[in-house]
C-alpha cells in the first residue's frame, strides 16, 4: 500500500526533471553553438535551425529550461508541502506547457516537416507531468491526521 501510493509522487517528479534535463541539455547545446545529436532520425538539426528556435530572440530551450525548472520545484514543493494548492497551480503551469508543446509539434510535423527526438521526450515528459497532476486533482482530499 505504501509503496503505491510512492509511486505517482516519483512518477511525477521523474517526468519533472527529465523535462529539465533535456531542456538543460538544448540550452548547453545551444550555448555552446552545436547541434544536438539526433541519431538515425535526422531532424534534430533542422528543427534547431529554424525560425521557430527562437521567440522574440529568446532560444526555445532556454524558455522550456526556465519552464521545467519552475515545474519541477513546484513538485518539490508539493512533495515536502503536501498542499494541494500547489497540485493546482502545478496542474495549471503544466497545462500551459501542454499547449505550448503542442503547439511546437504542430510546427515540427507540419511547417518545418522534420522530427526533433529530444523536443518529442520534452513534450512526453511535460504531458507526464500535467496527467500524473490530473490524476491527483481527481483523487479525493484526504484530511489531515490530528495530532
Amino acid at each position: 500500500m505504501r509503496l503505491r501510493r510512492l509511486a505517482r509522487p516519483a512518477l511525477l517528479a521523474a517526468a519533472a526533471l527529465a523535462a529539465l534535463v533535456i531542456a538543460l541539455y538544448l540550452s548547453i547545446t545551444r550555448l555552446s553553438g552545436g547541434l544536438p545529436a539526433c541519431g538515425p532520425v535526422k531532424g534534430c538539426d533542422t528543427v534547431a535551425l529554424s525560425e521557430y528556435s527562437e521567440i522574440l530572440g529568446v532560444p526555445v530551450a532556454f524558455l522550456g529550461a526556465g519552464f521545467s525548472a519552475v515545474l519541477l520545484a513546484l513538485v518539490a514543493a508539493w512533495l515536502w508541502r503536501r498542499d494541494r494548492r500547489l497540485v493546482l497551480a502545478s496542474y495549471g503551469l503544466a497545462m500551459l506547457g501542454v499547449v505550448f508543446v503542442a503547439y511546437l509539434t504542430y510546427l515540427e510535423l507540419f511547417v518545418i516537416h522534420a522530427i526533433c527526438v529530444w523536443c518529442i521526450g520534452y513534450a512526453i515528459a511535460v504531458t507526464a507531468t500535467w496527467a500524473l497532476f490530473a490524476l491527483e486533482l481527481a483523487r479525493p482530499e484526504r484530511p489531515e491526521p490530528s495530532p
